[in-house]
């Protein structure tokens, strides 16, 4: 299920005295299957173009296709795009208002006007997907859980809409490093088992690093640069410029290039680094 962009601008409160446009002439595509990260300062664009891709926001210029399906300035029916692309908002489980988890997440498919027998089914699958057990926690307040099942809760509600595209904004925002964890474990399983297309919005470039196939940076409302991780964080001081940063390990690389180490620096994930670092290590052995 592709997502296109065409020309999109957006600008909130038009004509008022606090007329701002947050995004201008977007034009982007995401390919069925990618894992996508999105990054960019605060207040570069990322909520708002995201808001795009399910029909929370309309543009005010343009047009967003999804699956085929338009959206422009004056679409109104958009329920079968919002059934198509999941959006989680950043501490979802703070819309968690049922009072037994399979309940809470029932709550979506039982609007659809599904059947009783298909309902369960979508609440085991998408428990089954986020690693919590159906048996174990389907009766328990989602309030009980921790702050990582929590969001895997809120998550499941999401997927038991069968949503071909999840759209993830800061999902490990708040977590303490095990909750992160198990988050974005369960994120890439879904993506590598169930082929969802996953959009990533992010703050951490280790996190965006280690997990897209395909990063977009957002600068000042518009694309300033894609490409692969390595591509893009190749380009250290554009993202400086940005008020951005590379992966931290990347960062190392640089570093023993300064000092006289014959290192490459497009190095961004710790797996990588280990692996070239070994290699460095065991060439002076037998030099």
């Amino acid at each position: 299920m592709p997502v296109r962009m065409e020309q999109v601008t957006h600008t909130y409160m038009q004509g008022g005295p606090f007329e701002a446009t947050a995004i201008f002439n977007v034009n982007l595509e995401i390919h069925d299957g990618e894992f996508v990260g999105l990054i960019g300062h605060t207040g570069s664009g990322k909520s708002t173009l995201v808001q795009h891709m399910n029909g929370l926001l309309k543009p005010t210029q343009g047009t967003v296709i999804i699956n085929d399906i338009k959206i422009e300035k004056g679409s109104k029916d958009l329920k079968t795009v919002r059934q198509q692309v999941g959006l989680v908002f950043q501490y979802p489980e703070h819309q968690l208002f049922e009072e037994t988890v399979e309940k809470d997440i029932a709550f979506g498919p039982r609007n659809l006007g599904l059947s009783q027998e298909e309902i369960n089914d979508r609440v085991k699958e998408a428990l089954q997907l986020v690693g919590l057990p159906f048996d174990e926690v389907k009766d328990r307040s989602p309030f009980e859980l921790s702050g990582g099942q929590r969001r895997r809760v809120a998550i499941a509600g999401v997927l038991a809409m069968k949503p071909g595209i999840l759209i993830l904004d800061e999902p490990t925002a708040g977590l303490d490093p095990r909750g992160r964890d198990e988050i974005f474990r369960e994120i890439q399983v879904l993506h590598r088992k169930k082929e969802f297309t996953i959009v990533l919005v992010s703050h951490s470039m280790e996190d965006v690093a280690r997990l897209a196939d395909r990063i977009i940076v957002m600068n000042k409302g518009q694309v300033a640069l894609t490409g692969t991780p390595r591509e893009v964080f190749a380009q250290a001081d554009k993202l400086r410029q940005m008020g951005l940063d590379v992966p931290q390990i990347t960062n190392l690389m640089l570093a023993l290039r300064d000092k006289g180490l014959d290192v490459p620096v497009d190095i961004y994930t710790v797996e990588q680094a280990k692996d070239v670092l070994r290699k460095v290590l065991e060439g002076k052995r037998h030099a």
